[in-house]
């Protein structure tokens, strides 16, 4: 497959890749790619997690994706989320030679009110991750790539730094910030639900704009990347129930225009911590055979997800795991 895309500006290059800032960010790569998903560690305490997670890294960087994507859980329900613990998670992010892209998970903020994870504010846990793993317009990792934020694309969703996307030989890749534990949709106090009714307005409208310009640019397939299991409040009449955190910004929006774009999707999510690489996605009771998800592996399985993009093939996307290498 050629490229064909106007270049403003060369970041870097590694062999045939170019990374490059059309809108955002476009990566292109001559014939098909690869990049890692990866989620829902290192869990437990440093002495017993951390080896195992570096030698993960250090696989990664074996494999020389063109990226990856950490889809949440940087740590553990249990683990305190003190400002220690996150330096520590934006050290090993800065061990990745290839960018690295990370969106926020449920223990990394919404859970952080439990005793047992020091009795912070979680949404003054939120505005420390905001600060400190995100750069204007930017990944992290040791070669970092340009993307875009929404708060650059749709100023009145300024706060919304962690939701980013960026293109890949004719695929968009897209970041939003739905967390498990129902997507923070409770009703615990009135900071809880408004933030929820906002994050979800954020998202609403980062996914309408999204196919938008997958529909404008002619893209041929969309990547999503977030970090709930969106089917553990369903019910057993509905997917996404009155109940469910995920019914608008999945039930409501994604999937009908999902259906109406009718090109392959790809969805990806941690939260479960089992490997799952299938169609599970449904509207009124059909299977959509244009999305497939994947679930990350996580927690005490430390294995990431090679995937592999090549839109020639009937399959365009192909997955295999990567271990850890012995770090000890």
């Amino acid at each position: 497959m050629s490229c064909k895309i106007i270049i403003n500006k060369i970041i870097f290059g590694i062999s045939h890749v170019l990374i490059e800032v059309v809108f955002g960010v476009s990566i292109c790569a001559a014939q098909g790619f690869s990049f890692v998903a990866l989620g829902d560690m290192p869990y437990g305490k440093p002495e017993q997690s951390y080896p195992s997670y570096r030698g993960l890294i250090a696989a990664i960087n074996q494999a020389q994706p063109l990226f990856s994507i950490h889809v949440g859980d940087f740590k553990s329900g249990s683990t305190e989320c003190s400002d220690q613990e996150y330096s520590e998670q934006l050290k090993h992010f800065s061990t990745f030679e290839a960018g690295v892209v990370f969106t926020p998970g449920d223990n990394d903020w919404t859970d952080c009110y439990r005793r047992s994870n020091g009795s912070y504010d979680p949404l003054e846990r939120l505005a420390k991750l905001r600060q400190d793993f995100y750069k204007p317009n930017e990944s992290l990792g040791i070669k970092p790539f340009a993307l875009a934020s929404q708060p650059a694309e749709d100023p009145k969703h300024n706060l919304y730094v962690e939701n980013q996307r960026w293109v890949v030989d004719e695929v968009l890749f897209v970041t939003l910030h739905i967390v498990g534990s129902n997507n923070n949709f409770e009703t615990r106090d009135s900071s809880v639900t408004n933030e929820f009714f906002a994050r979800d307005a954020a998202n609403i409208a980062w996914i309408r704009e999204s196919f938008k310009l997958a529909e404008k640019n002619h893209y041929r397939a969309i990547v999503f990347a977030f970090q709930a299991n969106v089917f553990i409040s369903r019910s057993m009449w509905e997917d996404f129930p009155a109940w469910s955190g995920f019914r608008n910004s999945i039930g409501q929006t994604l999937l009908p225009l999902a259906k109406e774009w009718n090109k392959p999707i790809l969805i990806i999510h941690g939260d479960g911590h089992q490997l799952h690489f299938d169609q599970p996605f449904k509207i009124k009771g059909q299977v959509m055979s244009n999305i497939t998800r994947l679930e990350v592996p996580g927690a005490s399985d430390v294995r990431a997800v090679k995937v592999t993009v090549d839109l020639s093939k009937d399959q365009k996307f192909g997955i295999s795991l990567i271990s850890p290498l012995d770090k000890r």
